[in-house]
C-alpha cells in the first residue's frame, strides 16, 4: 500500500508511544487519522498536538477489550471520514513477569483482553468494512519480539497469539485475492511507557493487595529506556506497509535469537535462556 495521501487510518493505543508515533507519521503522509485510546486525557492532548500541526485527526476513547467499544470506534470513523483504509491494532499492555502459576486470573484476563481480544475485535470490526469498500487497504497487528520465541510471560503468550492470528489472516486474505494486505509488527526494545501500563488497568481487574515483585522487571524497563524511539519504529512500520512486508521487525538484534529458537525446534533441543518479557 503505497498511496496514503487522503486515505483514512485508525490507530489504537494512539495516545502515547508507538501508537502516537504511527498516528503522527501517517498524518504527515496526508492521511486522515483516528486516534483511539483508553487514556482520555492523554488522547485529548495527542489530538490537540496533531491539530496544532494542521493535521486532520479525531480522537475516540476506546477500550479495545470491548467489542462494543471497537464497534463504536468504527461508527465514529465512518461518520467522520466515510471510509477506512489502514488499521493498526496496536494497543498493548504488560505487567511484571511473575511465574505463570503465580499470575492471577485477573492478570490473564487483563492482558488477553487488550493484547489478544483487542486484535480480534479490530479485525472482526474493520476488515469487513475494508473488504466491502473494494479498495486498497491494510491492517497492521502489533505483536512483539516476545511473540517470536523470545519471551517467558503472559505477555509473550499474548503476543505469540497475535502472531498466529496475523499469519492465519494473511493466508486467508491471499487465498481470496483480497485488496487488503496485513503485516505483523514485532518491536524489540522501544522507549515507551508500556511498563507503566497498570495505570490504565480497569478497576475490576486490579489484584487485591500490593503487586508482587518480579525478577527482571527493572532490567526490562532499562532496556526499553535504552531502546529505539517510537518515531524510529513508526518509520520502520511505514516502510513495511509500503513494501507490504508481512514481518515488520526493527533491527538485527532479533536475528540471532530467532535463529537460536528455530535451530532448537529443528534439532529438538530444549529452550535456552532468553530476554524476559
Amino acid at each position: 500500500m503505497r498511496d496514503l495521501d487522503g486515505k483514512v487510518a485508525v490507530v489504537t493505543g494512539a495516545a502515547s508511544g508507538i501508537g502516537l508515533a504511527l498516528a503522527a507519521r501517517f498524518a504527515r503522509e496526508g492521511m486522515k487519522v483516528v486516534l483511539a485510546d483508553i487514556e482520555e486525557p492523554a488522547l485529548a492532548a495527542a489530538v490537540q498536538e496533531l491539530r496544532q500541526q494542521e493535521h486532520d485527526v479525531i480522537g475516540v476513547r476506546t477500550d479495545v477489550a470491548s467489542a462494543d467499544s471497537v464497534e463504536e470506534l468504527a461508527r465514529r470513523t465512518l461518520a467522520a471520514y466515510g471510509k477506512v483504509h489502514l488499521v493498526c491494532n496496536n494497543a498493548g499492555v504488560i505487567n511484571a513477569a511473575t511465574p505463570l502459576w503465580e499470575a492471577t486470573e485477573k492478570d490473564w484476563r487483563w492482558m488477553l483482553g487488550v493484547n489478544v481480544w483487542g486484535v480480534i475485535h479490530g479485525l472482526r470490526t474493520f476488515l469487513p468494512i475494508m473488504l466491502a469498500q473494494d479498495e486498497d487497504g491494510y491492517m497492521v497487528n502489533t505483536a512483539s519480539i516476545a511473540g517470536l520465541g523470545m519471551g517467558s510471560s503472559i505477555y509473550s503468550v499474548t503476543k505469540h497469539a497475535v502472531l498466529a492470528i496475523t499469519e492465519a489472516l494473511y493466508m486467508q486474505l491471499k487465498a481470496r485475492d483480497a485488496k487488503v494486505g496485513v503485516s505483523v509488527m514485532c518491536p524489540v526494545f522501544v522507549n515507551t511507557r508500556i511498563v507503566e501500563a497498570e495505570r490504565n488497568r480497569p478497576v475490576e481487574l486490579w489484584n487485591e493487595g500490593a503487586a508482587s515483585e518480579a525478577s527482571g522487571w527493572d532490567a526490562l524497563a532499562e532496556r526499553l529506556r535504552n531502546g529505539i524511539s517510537p518515531q524510529e519504529m513508526a518509520e520502520i512500520a511505514l516502510q513495511g506497509i509500503r513494501e507490504e512486508r508481512f514481518y515488520i521487525i526493527p533491527d538485527d538484534y532479533a536475528e540471532e535469537g530467532f535463529r537460536t529458537w528455530a535451530d532448537n525446534l529443528i534439532n529438538r533441543r530444549n529452550p535456552v535462556s532468553r530476554p524476559r518479557f
